[in-house]
């Protein structure tokens, strides 16, 4: 069989999460970060035959680099990557006791705030904070409305980056700052959509292809309304 760009592609920003990867039967790729903060899952094209685990992505990677059209052959203990002609490689799966995977499911608590980010705004965030060297972000409630703000919360007196957030879903009443560490933040480029549960965890829906994040909010976050407190009392 043979793996698309595009599938390719999904393991290498996987690989940025976490150095390896399980991959079960089927066409569902899941990684999890070894904090057990982001939990990312795709549905490919490939119908993978047999569960086999990748103990260093970036090896792995780089081996199929090595082909300009590889073909894969997956064995009980190994795969087999050939370029159809005499050149090949037998690639030795992980334990996979010893890889970091979800062993669960995520329930996605109703959301309290939804938003549809584009790819060049993602793209603008993303540029900002390396630039800037800014490691955190916020998406704020401000008098204007909302906005997504980077900044460095170990440093009181950092620089800061803001972009006005059009799109967003929320009650009024609400007041809110949902704040995430950039590193958990590296999403393939494009649109996003991004819905945020009062406590714990977010979820970033990619809007181009079937893939989707899990990134937990750092302890920082806080959400406040009102009129909700006001009528459970």
């Amino acid at each position: 069989m043979q793996i698309s760009k595009e599938t390719l592609s999904i393991l290498k920003n996987f690989r940025d999460l976490n150095s390896n990867v399980l991959i079960s039967p089927g066409n569902v790729i899941k990684t999890l970060t070894p904090a057990k903060n982001v939990m990312a899952t795709a549905t490919v094209e490939e119908d993978f035959p047999i569960e086999f685990g990748i103990w260093d992505l970036t090896s792995f990677l780089g081996t199929v680099s090595l082909f300009d059209d590889p073909h894969f052959s997956f064995e009980e203990k190994h795969v087999v990557i050939t370029n159809g002609k005499s050149s090949k490689v037998k690639y030795y799966y992980s334990e996979p006791s010893l890889l970091t995977v979800p062993t669960k499911e995520v329930k996605m608590p109703e959301s309290v705030v939804s938003i549809t980010m584009a790819e060049d705004t993602f793209n603008e965030l993303k540029k900002a904070a390396s630039v800037l060297g800014l490691s955190d972000l916020s998406i704020k409630k401000t008098d204007e409305g909302v906005s997504a703000i980077l900044f460095d919360k170990s440093n009181a007196g950092s620089n800061t980056y803001s972009i006005d957030l059009d799109h967003v879903e929320y009650e009024e009443s609400a007041e809110f700052n949902f704040d995430f560490n950039i590193e958990n933040i590296r999403f393939i480029p494009g649109s996003y959509t991004i819905n945020i549960a009062e406590k714990i965890v977010s979820e970033f829906v990619n809007m181009d292809i079937d893939l989707t994040y899990w990134v937990a909010l750092e302890g920082t976050s806080s959400y406040v309304n009102e009129t909700v407190t006001a009528g459970v009392a």
